[in-house]
């Protein structure tokens, strides 16, 4: 759960020798976070991993919260990203500006993490969790440059954050690219998914939310939806549109589409998603402005 909305920010816990979590979520979700090691029977005091695929609040920044209950674990990190949650100053200054009056609904009280609890990770290395579990991280640019994503080998599949999109349960399953601002790169997107593929990977892990093994079909949609939402920004700046009717213009394009599926006009997931295309709508334009030549 996060910002009271169920499924919408998951977190992952992987039983093995060394018990390890993937994604914390915000400071407000991590009440549910304890509550879950309860029910599956474990104590905090058996975490020794806390994995944060990268760092945004929705994915990390209930880091340093969940570390006070948990004194035997290390967060693990991007190289890029050790700095901001030591002080998370930035991206508490950033989300603000995206957020404004949500965000202490949203994030709550953003504490730093230890500098002694951090442990980086870079691209293609390994992290032994079990006698016969090494996780490998990918570094994964294009939804943030500090993303990687943790390839298990037991599973065959991929933690891969919002690094191949969100995936949204419409009654049918459909994803979509998270083109949030303010490192969005669809061309970097597009190698990380290009990546993903070629491993054949079983399944894909999703942050936002839950897992797939239709995993074909999840990066072939993402890789479609890239090119059309980038039209749509370069059309609404083109136009002079606000970002807001830029995000309206996403939701109609969905929404047409999904309906043609067999999608009712009314389903309620359609209630919790305004904000989100509102922030894809602004990494669009974000990346559309500084790279003004580019094309995707």
């Amino acid at each position: 759960m996060a910002g009271g909305v169920p499924n919408k920010t998951g977190t992952y816990v992987i039983n093995d020798e060394k018990l390890t979590i993937v994604e914390t979520g915000a400071s407000p979700s991590v009440p549910n976070v304890l509550h879950g090691l309860k029910k599956l029977g474990f104590s905090p005091d058996d975490v020794k991993y806390i994995i944060l695929t990268h760092i945004h609040l929705d994915h990390g920044g209930g880091a340093g919260l969940l570390l006070q209950s948990c004194p035997n674990a290390a967060v693990v990190v991007h190289p890029k990203a050790a700095k901001h949650i030591i002080d998370p100053s930035r991206l508490i200054t950033g989300a603000r500006m995206v957020f404004g009056e949500k965000f202490h609904e949203m994030y709550g009280s953003v504490l730093p993490v230890p500098e002694n609890r951090i442990l980086i990770k870079d691209d293609e290395e390994t992290l032994e969790i079990g006698p016969n579990r090494k996780l490998m991280f990918f570094d994964s640019p294009g939804h943030a440059s500090h993303h990687f994503s943790i390839y298990d080998p037991i599973s065959n599949g991929m933690f891969a954050g919002d690094s191949a999109g969100i995936q949204l349960d419409l009654g049918l399953m459909v994803y979509l690219p998270a083109t949030s601002p303010n490192q969005f790169d669809p061309g970097k997107m597009l190698g990380v998914i290009e990546q993903f593929r070629k491993m054949n990977l079983d399944r894909i892990y999703f942050a936002h939310f839950g897992m797939t093994t239709e995993v074909e079909n999840a990066l072939a949609e993402v890789k479609e939806w890239i090119p059309r939402f980038m039209e749509i920004g370069k059309r609404g700046l083109q136009e002079e549109k606000s970002l807001s009717d830029i995000a309206n213009d996403i939701f109609k394009l969905l929404t047409n589409q999904f309906s043609a599926l067999g999608v009712p006009d009314n389903h309620p997931t359609y209630n919790t998603i305004q904000l989100d295309l509102l922030v894809f709508a602004t990494g669009i334009v974000d990346y559309l402005q500084k790279n003004k030549q580019k094309r995707v």
